[in-house]
């Protein structure tokens, strides 16, 4: 793991079992580790002793750990984030990468009574079609992925959603693309990282023919990226005048009387305020909003 300034990225497992007929991973990484759960809080509280604020929990498959305890006991996920929320210092708490498939009730109860789990999720979902996820080899459906995002809303009703789309899957008809672009409505994602399929030699999906020619999987991806960004500006439109939590991260490369921070939604925010605010949460009132940023007043 590394520090990187007062947010801190600790690997909590390695590896991945789902073998998705796109992916690699599992060929070259092999099967899930987890790291003993005591070594992780361990590590974490040596890092809050130290000024992180911020702890981003990583993994190919994150929500599927299963780390040894003292007693021999298995720590889940849901375990897992309660303990790390107990640290001293530690006030904001994030995770990636999701998959559906393990993102159980006991997860989406942290989201309850949890502050410091921040309301910003991001799980992958990678197509709005049925036909698309089966062949991918994903075990969920849309329906079962709305059924999540139906409960999160219940426990965490301002949590905003980003999510991996991989367009022009071999397969992909329009109605299956049409299908993805009204699930990204429904859902309403905030952000996403989208691609254009391309296969991995030695995974099954390779096999099957790839039967899109590249100018329609371009024109596919710049459909979906471009309501993406809609969304993205929609949500970040509602934050105007809003008062926000900022972990304030350094001074701001474009004005040295500013500072620079991120909100729980993962928006980089930008403030006058004077350096002995770096390291610390502070409440700001968002005054202007562009598409990558946000300015703000110290509240």
């Amino acid at each position: 793991s590394q520090k990187i300034g007062y947010s801190a990225n600790i690997s909590i497992m390695e590896g991945c079992n789902k073998y998705c007929s796109f992916c690699i991973v599992p060929y070259t990484r092999g099967r899930e580790i987890s790291r003993p759960c005591n070594d992780i809080i361990f590590e974490i509280s040596a890092l809050s002793k130290k000024g992180v604020r911020e702890i981003n929990l990583l993994g190919q498959n994150v929500n599927a750990y299963m780390g040894l305890k003292f007693n021999g006991k298995i720590c889940y996920f849901a375990e897992l984030l309660r303990l790390v929320a107990e640290i001293d210092g530690i006030d904001r708490i994030r995770f990636i990468t999701s998959h559906p498939r393990e993102f159980t009730d006991d997860i989406i109860e942290v989201y309850k009574d949890t502050p410091k789990l921040v309301s910003f999720l991001h799980l992958p979902v990678q197509s709005g079609s049925n036909k698309i996820l089966q062949l991918m080899k994903r075990a969920y459906t849309t329906e079962d992925y709305k059924t999540i995002i139906d409960k999160l809303k219940t426990a965490r009703p301002n949590i905003q959603i980003s999510s991996d789309f991989i367009v022009g899957f071999p397969g992909e008809t329009e109605i299956e693309f049409q299908q993805t672009m009204q699930f990204i409505k429904n859902i309403n994602f905030d952000m996403s990282f989208s691609f254009i399929y391309s296969p991995r030699p030695g995974t099954p999906a390779a096999r099957i023919k790839d039967n899109i020619d590249i100018q329609e999987k371009k024109n596919r991806l710049y459909i979906l990226q471009k309501r993406i960004n809609i969304q993205t500006m929609s949500w970040s439109r509602k934050m105007f005048n809003s008062i926000q939590s900022v972990l304030v991260e350094n001074i701001s490369n474009n004005n040295l009387t500013h500072l620079s921070g991120r909100t729980e939604n993962n928006r980089i925010v930008t403030f006058p305020g004077s350096p002995d605010m770096i390291g610390k949460f502070v409440h700001v009132k968002i005054k202007n909003v562009h598409t990558h940023s946000l300015q703000a007043e110290l509240v």
